[in-house]
Parts: C-alpha cells; sequence; structure tokens
C-alpha cells in the first residue's frame, strides 16, 4: 500500500502520492490533460479581444447602438467579475476540489459569454443585462484561473511543471489571434447587427467541446489525500498511472523515503489566510505581490493603448489595426513556447529575473527611439513584439510562482488574492497611458510612460534576483510544505527540505 496509517502522529496517514505523481514520466494522458485545462488562457485571451474589437460597432444604430462610455465600461465591468470570480470561486476550489470548480467555472462563462450575444437594444434594461453577462462571464475566467493553474500543477510531474504551466499562461495570446481574425472576419463580412453577436459566440463554441473533454479528468488526488480523503486520493493515482501505462510508458522505481506524513486541516478563510501570507511568508508573498503588480501595470497599459497609439502616432487606419495586433500577439505567444523550458532547466530565479529586466531595459531603448521619431508603426510593432517576447514568459511565470509558492489547501485562494490585486493595480495602466497619449501631439510625455513602465519591471526584475524561490524540479511539498503535514517546529517561510 502506497497509503498507510501507520504513522507518527495520531490519526495522521502516511502518503507517496506526491511522489508518485512527479515519478510520472511524461505521456498522453498529461497532454490530454493539458489541452483540456490550458484552454481558460485562450478564452480569456478571446473574450478580451472580442469585447475590445466590437466596441466601434456597438456604438452604431445598427447593432445597439450604445455611448462610448457604456462600451467603455463592459471593459471595466468584465475585469471586476474576474477579480469576484477568482475570489468566489479560488475558495470553492480549495474547500471542494479542483475538478468540481474547473467543472463550475467552465460552465459559468459559457453561460455569460452565450447570453451577450442576445442582448436586444440600448434600453436600460438590456444595458443591465448586457452588464451582468459580462460579469458572468468575468467571474467564470476568474475562477478558471484559481482552479485550472493548482489543477495543472498539482497533476503535472515537477520536471515538467514550470514550462507547461508557463506555456499555457502563454496560450492567452494564442486566444487573442483567435479574437481579432474572427471578429475582423465577422465583422466585415456579416452584416454589423448579426456579426457581433457571431463573434461574442466563438468562445462559447470552444467552451462546450472542452467541457465535454473537461468530463473525462481526474480530481487533483494531491487535493484529495491533503484534504482527508486518501481512499479516492488512492483510486485517483492508481487510475493516472494506469493511463500513463497504458500509453507505453515504464514507470520509474518509486523511492520510499519520499513519504510524506499528513494530518488533514480546516478550511481557512480570506482573513485567515492574508495574516497567514504576511506573518508566515512575507518575503514569498511580497514577492509574488511584485511580479503580479508589476506585469499586470505593464500590460494593460500597453495592451489596452496599442490600437491609440497606432492610429494617434503612426497614423495606422483603424480598420487594419487589428493586423498589428496580431503580430504584438504572435511576439507573446512565441516567448513562452521557446523560453519556458528555461524555466526548469536554468532556473526560476535567474529566468524570471532576467526575462523582466530584460524586457524592462529593450522598452527604455524603445522609448527613446519613439520620443526620437526614429520609429515608424512596423518599426514599433517589431520592438513591441521583441519586448514582449521576453515580457511574457515572464508574466507567465508570476501566475506560475504564487501558486508553487504557497502550500496546497491554499493555493486557489493566493492565486486569487494576487490576481485580484494585480488586477487593480493594473486597471491603472490604460488610465494612465491613455492621459499620456491624449491627441498625439506630445510624444513626450508618453516617453515618460514607456521609462515608467520598463522602471517597473525592472524593479520586479529585482525582486526575483532578491527573493526569487528555486522551485525548478522540486516537489510541490518540497517548495512549500503543506499545513497538513505541518508539525511543531516545522518552519513556514521554506520549505519541507530547505534548499536555496
Amino acid at each position: 500500500m502506497t497509503v498507510a496509517r501507520e504513522a507518527s502522529t495520531p490519526g495522521a496517514i502516511r502518503s507517496l502520492i506526491p511522489a508518485r505523481i512527479d515519478r510520472l514520466p511524461w505521456s498522453p494522458f498529461h497532454t490530454r490533460m493539458v489541452a483540456a485545462l490550458g484552454t481558460a488562457w485562450i478564452l480569456d485571451g478571446l473574450e478580451i479581444t472580442v469585447a475590445g474589437a466590437v466596441v466601434a460597432t456597438l456604438t452604431q444604430e445598427e447593432t445597439l447602438g450604445l455611448s462610448g462610455t457604456q462600451v467603455g465600461l463592459m471593459a471595466t465591468v468584465y475585469l471586476l467579475g474576474e477579480v469576484v470570480g477568482a475570489l468566489f470561486f479560488g475558495r470553492l476550489s480549495d474547500r471542494l476540489g479542483r475538478r468540481n470548480l474547473f467543472m463550475i467555472t467552465l460552465a459559468v462563462y459559457l453561460v455569460g459569454s452565450g447570453l451577450t450575444a442576445l442582448t436586444l437594444s440600448n434600453g436600460p434594461g438590456w444595458v443591465a443585462f448586457l452588464y451582468l453577462t459580462r460579469f458572468i462571464a468575468g467571474m467564470g475566467i476568474g475562477g478558471e484561473y484559481a482552479a485550472i493553474h493548482s489543477a495543472i500543477d498539482e497533476l503535472i510531474p515537477a520536471k515538467y511543471r514550470g514550462r507547461v504551466d508557463i506555456m499555457i499562461s502563454g496560450t492567452y495570446w494564442a486566444g487573442a489571434v483567435l479574437g481579432t481574425i474572427g471578429t475582423f472576419i465577422f465583422l466585415n463580412v456579416l452584416d454589423p447587427s448579426i456579426g457581433w453577436r457571431i463573434a461574442f459566440l466563438i468562445g462559447p463554441v470552444l467552451g462546450l467541446v472542452i467541457l465535454v473533454i473537461r468530463r473525462h479528468l481526474p480530481e487533483s488526488p494531491r487535493w484529495q489525500v491533503m484534504n482527508g480523503h486518501e481512499a479516492k486520493a488512492e483510486e485517483t493515482i492508481a487510475f493516472i498511472e494506469q493511463e500513463v501505462e497504458a500509453g507505453g510508458k515504464t514507470l520509474p522505481r518509486l523511492d520510499e523515503s519520499k513519504a510524506i506524513e499528513l494530518t488533514p486541516t480546516p478550511d481557512i478563510g480570506y482573513l485567515a489566510l492574508t495574516r497567514m501570507l504576511f506573518k508566515e511568508y512575507p518575503q514569498r508573498a511580497i514577492y509574488g505581490a511584485t511580479l503580479m503588480i508589476t506585469q499586470s501595470f505593464l500590460y494593460n497599459a500597453i495592451f489596452f493603448t496599442y490600437v491609440l497609439v497606432l492610429t494617434e502616432f503612426y497614423g495606422v487606419a483603424s480598420e487594419t489595426a487589428p493586423l498589428y495586433l496580431i503580430a504584438f500577439a504572435i511576439g507573446n505567444l512565441a516567448g513562452p513556447f521557446a523560453l519556458g523550458h528555461l524555466f526548469d532547466t536554468v532556473g526560476r530565479k535567474q529566468m524570471i529575473a532576467g526575462t523582466y529586466v530584460i524586457s524592462g531595459l529593450l522598452l527604455a531603448i524603445t522609448a527613446f527611439l519613439f520620443n526620437a521619431g526614429a520609429l515608424d508603426a512596423f518599426t514599433q510593432t517589431v520592438a513591441w513584439c521583441l519586448i514582449f517576447f521576453f515580457a511574457s514568459a515572464g508574466a507567465s511565470a508570476a501566475y506560475l510562482t504564487v501558486s508553487e509558492i504557497f502550500p496546497l489547501e491554499v493555493r486557489a485562494k493566493a492565486i486569487a488574492v494576487f490576481f485580484a490585486i494585480a488586477q487593480c493595480f493594473g486597471a491603472l495602466g490604460p488610465v494612465i497611458y491613455g492621459s499620456l497619449i491624449g491627441d498625439g501631439s506630445e510624444p513626450s510625455r508618453l516617453f515618460l510612460g514607456y521609462l515608467l513602465g520598463a522602471a517597473v519591471m525592472v524593479v520586479g526584475g529585482i525582486a526575483a534576483a532578491v527573493l526569487g524561490v528555486a522551485a525548478e524540479g522540486r516537489s510541490l511539498e518540497d517548495v512549500a510544505t503543506p499545513l497538513a503535514a505541518r508539525h511543531p517546529g516545522t518552519r513556514a517561510e521554506g520549505a519541507a527540505r530547505p534548499r536555496a
């Protein structure tokens, strides 16, 4: 038996389940799991892009005839929904399990986004309906972040965890490309009154397919055993091992010395979690918050004002601006896929610090070129692609970091807390940069804004170099001791087996 009752603490169990997960070779099972769970980021990228692309269309009388303020609030309501959804479903994920929640959150997104397409007019009641559906869709995606990252990190072997998590986060930009192309086609080929509705249905159609695939995924056996469901955990890990062996893989010999002793702990609320994070894990809490805030500020600032820069400073027609956005998205998508494996081999601290600092320095160089008038729309886009090739990998690693450096029992809630903090600070970016852009007559103002963004990213890189955690290749339980495995004298800030 790999889950036994013989333990030094009364009522505790000894488990090899984390070791059994981490010893697994990559298999078709893992590929299917990543394909089914990794769509959360694709859907968010798709949703954000579609909403941004149809803004001008929704102000036309033949569609909804909304005012500029009304369509602008759509994005605000969606982002607010993400924050609320992350916090609400994040707690439920830690309490009820990963699988239950990644089914529920996807269903919530499907309902919200699908109903958006049914908004019939700009009457007060229908505008309220529109905002409600955007809020619901945002809640679903926010909840996905917490449940999905927790499930992936707990099911992926330690050897591959970094690259897989980073590449999945990077697929946000695949969704952005899909959303851009889809809306470009639907808004230009179909009647605008129909095209915008079809565009909002792209995500739900994709989500329905994924919902069917997710039905066959197991619960996280790590979550099960940490919460006292050892018999179910044993069944789940046995199922996963059979799936791996059915794919033609041979399981490595199990190291019995890696068993951990567990005593399930009560659920922890957000107030207790906040106290725990900043009392028992102060350095890690500051580190996670810094990474999330800095990348969110930069991305929101640049992404939401990208088209404005092209149109106001380079004279790009609004009809062709999406083509430049596709190039920008491809650069963002390439970074995590090209650099992801280095976060597992070179190391987390080195790569996070490097990608943050390099992107900050490249942004500073671009700022000087922009201020000198040395760039045009094409070269500006090339510069963005290069900057965010590195920034995207670093930003994706920020989500990985806040997922793996805290105990399993609070993992989803920790992701939700730092996601919410990041979104609140990130919301300042578009406001600040939008005012700096103005009517495009004073490039020196935006130049200072770019230098601010560069400094912000360098600060994130310095935080990684100073406070970073060497989590590459290590079991989650080694990176952060589960609360269920705590014993008197166990050190909170760090791991069960300390390592630099």
